[in-house]
């Protein structure tokens, strides 16, 4: 989308996201209905010239144009940052604490429904408690205040690994959750959207409401739902979208080689890194926790 031979983003057409559309709106990519606001942007599918109109209908595949209707306006791409993300490999007291918190409040997979009927027993395997936001930027979590959003954190702790950062997954579902392949967009009913093809069919379904009550101090933050949407947005839509990383390293596999010889090896290196030894130190210092 923009100008001619001049790609700014675009999306996988799935059935639900058929409903939905990428508008450059001050200055941040945002997936809205197709209900946009007239009187700030146009956009005209290219190769027929049409101007979208407010439908259900399902957006077809094309090149689409983007254009403010006052010539004073002006249309631009965000620098916001992408954070990169892995599951998290660290095991500490704070984890510990999470996961306990995350499987008491939740009890089943909260994107597929799927009941974990062993918990009477204490086996969740199968079950995996996932952080929204990443445990392996925590410094980032700090820097940026989201600790504002925590309110059951002690006095010394980030809050970053409140069951309020957390959600329960299945171990696939939880991969694809830290791929931002789907996000939940709590501004549009829980509903769950996924960015790519949709092998688990969950894209149009919607977040169990047993980790969102809001009567419950202990339900997820949806300031955090929200951030993980505009991060899917952003990896997904903006420009040519972020690459994928390989997750899968079987015993004998050269883990390092691999890593180093992919995408972003030198990003992707320093987040395993924190993702294994940085939850047992305080964001930023060498003091254990």
């Amino acid at each position: 989308m923009g100008a001619e031979r001049s790609s700014l983003g675009g999306l996988i057409l799935l059935a639900f996201v058929a409903f939905l559309f990428v508008c450059v709106i001050n200055g941040i990519f945002c997936v809205r209905r197709l209900f946009f606001r007239y009187g700030q942007d146009r956009v005209t599918l290219r190769s027929t010239g049409h101007d979208l109109k407010p439908t259900d209908e399902p957006l077809q595949p094309g090149h689409y144009d983007i254009r403010p209707y006052s010539r004073r306006d002006t249309i631009s791409i965000t620098d916001e940052p992408w954070i990169m993300r892995i599951i998290s490999q660290s095991s500490t007291g704070r984890d510990n604490t999470f996961r306990t918190e995350v499987r008491k409040r939740d009890g089943k997979c909260v994107i597929t429904g799927t009941i974990n009927r062993r918990a009477n027993r204490d086996n969740w395997t199968g079950f995996l408690a996932a952080h929204i936001f990443p445990l392996s930027s925590e410094d980032y979590w700090v820097q940026s205040g989201f600790s504002r959003w925590i309110t059951n954190k002690g006095e010394r702790d980030t809050g970053i690994n409140s069951c309020q950062n957390g959600l329960l997954m299945e171990p696939t579902i939880h991969e694809l959750f830290d791929g931002f392949y789907f996000s939940i967009n709590p501004d549009d009913g829980y509903k769950i959207t996924c960015f790519d093809e949709d092998n688990r069919s969950i894209d149009g379904r919607i977040l169990d409401p047993v980790c969102r009550d809001p009567y419950n101090d202990l339900s997820a933050r949806d300031e955090l739902l929200r951030w993980h949407f505009r991060q899917a947005v952003l990896a997904n839509m903006r420009g040519a979208g972020e690459p994928n990383f390989e997750t899968d390293f079987p015993p004998g596999t050269d883990m390092m080689g691999e890593i180093l010889s992919g995408p972003g090896a030198a990003k992707r290196m320093e987040v395993e890194l924190s993702s294994r030894f940085g939850g047992y130190f305080l964001p930023g210092t060498l003091q254990s926790l």
